[in-house]
């Protein structure tokens, strides 16, 4: 699905780095002429016409964008192939600290970016998370935190566990202006939320104002690199971005009902098992900590949370969704991954009336979805994090060229578009190629392969 790119509201940098001039067309440049041959493992090859192909040698830059599990042969595969000379750029998606002892090598040349718990409460947040489960919190942890708070918080000041009201509830209790509340105290937001009185949520991952395509209108990014000897994956740099509209746009109701003494439905759907698995867990304690606060503090509203593995399979997500709406959950945090998160919202969110919020999904194809505003997100599009690989890619890389190997879904494709159409037009680069790879594969030497030039 083409993204549109009139109706976006592209994102300027703030930080250091001085990202900025996001202007540009998603996908392949004008004129480019592509072909696509079979690859390995399942996968297919798209070769760049004006790249120069692979037989060259080995690209300076390889961008790896995946999920932990099957990163792990994955990696394997390119360590037993090359010496690691080239630089590996890696998005979120393999961001888990134990990726470099189950590959069995350091990783010392990959570095990565990531959406960041940039929110002006994310000390407060981290507090809680470190207090409640005696470990720091990690990727996506913040955003799903978040995802829960508004959909809790939009529940209580609707007064009902109705999907539509809660949809329309979303920006008043988020976006400026009220009272402003954040993670340390929650509780105090959700009896001010179902008072009806005016509340602006301050969240951990950002300032959480939705856009008037449900996106957060701000965001942070970290440029991060792999500690095998800690099993972390600490920043190196965070960069801040807001958008043109920082305080964010968008349908709302103009006040609320709320109501006391009541439950609150909220459903949690992430993953335990599968692909992402590593980092599901983690998201999945941040998502339940809203509620846990709300049900300790013995105030006169509860919170039922109910948690369903997506599996990281798109058959299985739609069934774990579909469960939640039966069992009458109006608003849910999630899915995570976009290839998850694009049926789910499409097959159960859209035609059912119930609110999705994913923490994780970035997936441009999300903001373009036709779906009557019940679908938001706490994670930044993936519009965004191109620019960023790409500018990391050429200017602390220090590479003029450029493979992508890419998961054979939304996220991977859409995400290594973008990539090289930045990579190209605004640094001067050249990609060489783009490999697709299929998940669960007992092999990828062949992708791997064609991603070297070999």
């Amino acid at each position: 699905m083409a993204p549109n790119n009139e109706r976006r509201r592209f994102l300027k940098g703030l930080g250091a780095a001085g990202i900025a001039g996001l202007a540009g067309c998603i996908g392949s440049p004008d004129g480019e002429e592509t072909t696509t041959t079979s690859g390995g493992g399942g996968g297919t090859t798209t070769t760049s016409g004006g790249g120069g192909g692979g037989g060259d040698g080995s690209p300076d830059v390889i961008t790896v964008i995946g999920y932990p599990e099957s990163g792990i042969q994955l990696f394997r595969d390119y360590y037993n192939l090359s010496d690691g000379s080239e630089q590996i750029l890696v998005p979120d998606g393999l961001r888990s600290n134990t990726l470099p002892d189950q590959v069995g090598n350091d990783m010392a040349n990959v570095t990565g970016t990531a959406p960041a718990a940039g929110g002006p409460n994310q000390e407060a947040f981290d507090s809680l998370f470190q207090e409640e489960f005696g470990a720091a919190p990690s990727v996506f942890t913040s955003q799903s935190y978040d995802s829960v708070a508004v959909l809790i918080l939009a529940n209580a000041a609707a007064g009902a566990n109705s999907g539509t009201d809660i949809r329309d509830q979303l920006r008043r209790i988020a976006n400026p202006s009220g009272e402003e509340f954040g993670p340390e105290n929650f509780v105090d937001a959700v009896e001010a939320a179902a008072a009806g009185d005016d509340i602006n949520y301050q969240g951990a991952s950002s300032a959480v104002n939705f856009d008037d395509k449900g996106d957060p209108a701000s965001a942070a990014y970290d440029v991060w690199t792999f500690d095998r000897a800690n099993q972390s994956s600490p920043a190196q740099d965070t960069q801040n971005f807001e958008s043109e509209n920082p305080d964010g746009s968008g349908p709302m109701a103009d006040s609320a009902p709320g109501s006391d003494s009541r439950e609150v439905k909220v459903g949690i759907l992430l993953p335990e098992t599968g692909d992402l698995a590593a980092v599901g867990q983690p998201m999945i304690n941040a998502a339940r900590l809203p509620a846990l606060q709300v049900n300790d503090a013995g105030i006169n509203i509860t919170v039922d949370a109910q948690v369903q593995d997506t599996q990281t399979s798109p058959d299985s997500g739609v069934a774990a969704a579909q469960s939640l709406v039966n069992a009458g959950y109006p608003a849910v945090c999630g899915s995570a991954s976009s290839g998850v998160n694009v049926p789910v919202s499409q097959q159960v969110f859209i035609p059912n009336k119930v609110v999705g919020c994913s923490p994780s999904s970035t997936a441009l194809s999300v903001s373009n979805l036709d779906d009557d505003d019940y679908i938001f997100r706490t994670a930044p599009s993936d519009f965004l994090q191109g620019r960023v690989m790409a500018q990391v890619a050429s200017e602390r890389l220090g590479g003029s060229s450029a493979a992508t190997l890419f998961v054979n879904n939304d996220y991977g494709q859409q995400l290594s578009d973008r990539f090289s159409e930045v990579f190209e037009s605004e640094f001067g680069g050249t990609v060489t190629n783009k490999v697709a790879f299929n998940i669960g594969e007992s092999s990828y030497t062949s992708v791997v392969e064609q991603a070297l030039g070999q």
